[in-house]
């Protein structure tokens, strides 16, 4: 069976329509321009604001002109992940996509279903002629994987709605009204190059295989990062082999927790076979350690091409020693809510050589001062580098309001649907909820969407029957409300 074979078909047909067009973050372009077409083909009123959100407007069914107006709310970009011996260019080919049992999957690269399912809901709700629904607003927002700079652009005034459902979280049992706040905290700087000693051993130290994942939603999970495994393994072969790097280039995307490092490095050849094993019983104990949540992992060295030029030594000290201070994972747990992470950073992405280097994290928190706190924390260690350090992107957490009218209705329609109560929650990713709030301070908002697992990853993978259950919420909901 393909995608668009699936139930409901509406959807899955404009999801599938929504993945042959490339979207990664910061290159909407074709998403922004086929979205756009998309409500000016159905006839409704279709506008592009300053930064490149898209807001579609559909009038009320027959006998609902009188309810609130419902603004249905998703990102169009995605997290662009692929596995390291997957050839893709996500910005020039559609997802790749398969059905496997209970699951929609893609080969070798993100789905996108994280928010591309929701903005095909509400394609499907648009085109529909038969869904019943008060007055409607569609905002598609831009780029919320990579700063929210959609939200944090949109201005005050150009939306009418009173009520929002955002359809970006991935738990179908759970209906989300707070969120955290973030942070990109980034170090780079020059640091001195050494010629390569003549008559040493160049080899390439790969670190893959990990599970990766959401920096936020995963975080509580513990999964290894590569960029601090790789970093424990050269701190401690510098040591005992006089190991000397002449580049690291690990991680990726700021919100994705880092699955693969390689590492270029040279070593006296009389240290070589001491080096070799030291590698395979590291291998060894890290796959015991990560046995449960990565256990895929590898490390391997191999022999490689001489590099002409080191990081200097004594920079080489300064950058492992900081790497090693920062603080990764979870800062704190919510004393409030139980299960809730409060405060995480994730160090996403590092490179050095070429006399440049660049750390790259990012913070999260539902307490604002806890998250600069964290921050500055980060800054202190790299700037023991002599880093230039910058606080980049950061957006507003979303206080939570369990006392809504809105929530007590999505509430009483789930249980009502599905003989069971639904899990109200505030969580550690971030939504749009809290920076649209801002502007907008009396709308009331909940979010919720269907099963995803493995968001910000190549093992991302979306629900099928969580789908359905998720679509009939979702019309249910929009009958209710309003």
């Amino acid at each position: 069976m393909t995608v668009q074979e699936l139930q409901p078909q509406a959807l899955w047909q404009h999801f599938a329509a929504l993945n042959a067009v490339p979207r990664p973050s910061k290159h909407e372009e074709q998403v922004i321009a086929f979205v756009k077409s998309f409500g000016e083909s159905l006839g409704l009123e279709t506008l592009q604001d300053s930064v490149g959100n898209i807001i579609i407007r559909k009038p009320a069914s027959p006998g609902m002109e009188h309810r609130k107006t419902i603004l249905l709310q998703s990102h169009v970009d995605m997290v662009h992940q692929k596995n390291n011996e997957t050839v893709f260019d996500f910005a020039t080919q559609g997802i790749e996509m398969y059905v496997d049992g209970d699951w929609v999957k893609a080969k070798g690269t993100t789905l996108g279903a994280d928010n591309g399912i929701g903005v095909a809901s509400i394609m499907s709700i648009l085109a529909s002629k038969e869904i019943v629904h008060p007055p409607l607003e569609a905002l598609f927002t831009i780029d919320e994987e990579t700063g929210m700079t959609g939200a944090l652009g949109l201005k005050a005034g150009l939306l009418h709605a009173d009520i929002m459902l955002n359809l970006d979280t991935e738990d179908d049992d759970e209906l989300t009204i707070g969120c955290a706040g973030g942070v990109d905290v980034t170090g780079v700087g020059d640091c001195e190059m050494e010629a390569t000693p003549v008559g040493w051993a160049a080899f390439s130290i790969s670190l893959n295989g990990l599970t990766g994942g959401h920096s936020g939603m995963d975080i509580i999970k513990g999964r290894g990062n590569a960029n601090k495994l790789m970093n424990r393994v050269l701190w401690q072969a510098a040591r005992q082999f006089g190991l000397r790097i002449a580049s690291i280039n690990g991680g990726g995307l700021r919100n994705a927790i880092p699955r693969e490092s390689v590492a270029v490095v040279v070593l006296p050849v009389e240290k070589v076979s001491e080096f070799q094993n030291f590698v395979a019983q590291e291998r060894t104990v890290l796959q015991a350690e990560y046995s449960s949540t990565d256990p895929q992992i590898q490390l391997a060295a191999t022999t490689c091409a001489m590099p002409e030029m080191l990081v200097g030594q004594a920079f080489q000290r300064q950058f492992l020693n900081a790497i090693y201070a920062l603080h990764n994972g979870i800062f704190r747990m919510s004393p409030d809510v139980d299960g809730l992470v409060q405060t995480s950073n994730n160090v996403a992405k590092i490179t050095i050589g070429d006399g440049h280097f660049s750390v790259q994290c990012l913070t999260r928190s539902s307490v604002n001062s806890e998250k600069d706190e964290l921050a500055r924390s980060l800054q202190a260690s790299l700037e023991l580098t002599g880093a230039t350090v910058s606080f980049t992107g950061s957006y507003p957490g979303w206080t939570p309001r369990p006392g809504t009218e809105l929530l007590k209705i999505m509430v009483a329609t789930y249980q009502e649907c599905f003989q069971a109560d639904p899990k109200v929650y505030a969580c550690h990713a971030g939504l749009e909820c809290g920076i649209i709030g801002a502007n907008y301070p009396n709308m009331e908002m909940v979010s919720f969407g269907p099963n995803i697992k493995g968001a910000h990853s190549p093992e991302e993978r979306c629900q099928i029957s969580s789908v359905q259950k998720f679509w009939s919420f979702l019309l249910e909901v929009l009958a209710k409300v309003g």
